[in-house]
């Protein structure tokens, strides 16, 4: 199978290490809730992130989230993947991002997030769509959303 990707195609004659990642789209109300990663240049994101060794897809969405947005999450269910070939300046690491994006019901704010410089962010949809840092997160939510 095939898996799309989004953003810069890969650079002739750089090796990138495969990473895999669990985003979530958190629809409640009329909102989104998206995280602002400040460092280290302002990025809106959905929130989510790498799957550590021996982590399952669906731990990794509960930490992550919980990590980037203070906030926990309920029922999990993927609705698709996509690739994108990027420089990750917070690891100095050229990577293979293969981003499985679920959506999920935030249940509970606990505190503030756990991770440093980043900020839970509600926006509408159509918003979001608009503002996160990425084309293939903004694929999924316009393709969630429409």
């Amino acid at each position: 199978m095939t898996i799309r990707r989004f953003g810069d195609t890969p650079v002739a004659g750089q090796t990138y290490t495969r990473r895999a990642g669990a985003y979530a789209i958190l629809p409640l109300g009329h909102s989104i809730l998206l995280t602002c990663q400040m460092s280290p240049a302002p990025d809106i994101q959905l929130p989510g992130g790498g799957i550590d060794a021996g982590e399952s897809p669906i731990a990794a969405l509960h930490r992550e989230v919980f990590e980037e947005t203070g906030w926990t999450i309920a029922a999990p269910r993927r609705v698709g993947a996509f690739r994108r070939f990027v420089f990750m300046p917070e690891y100095d690491l050229w990577a293979e991002k293969l981003c499985m994006i679920y959506t999920a019901r935030p249940v509970r704010r606990v505190g503030p997030p756990a991770e440093k410089d980043h900020h839970p962010l509600w926006l509408p949809p159509a918003d979001a769509a608009e503002v996160l840092g990425n084309d293939g997160d903004r694929h999924f939510v316009k393709r969630f959303f429409t």
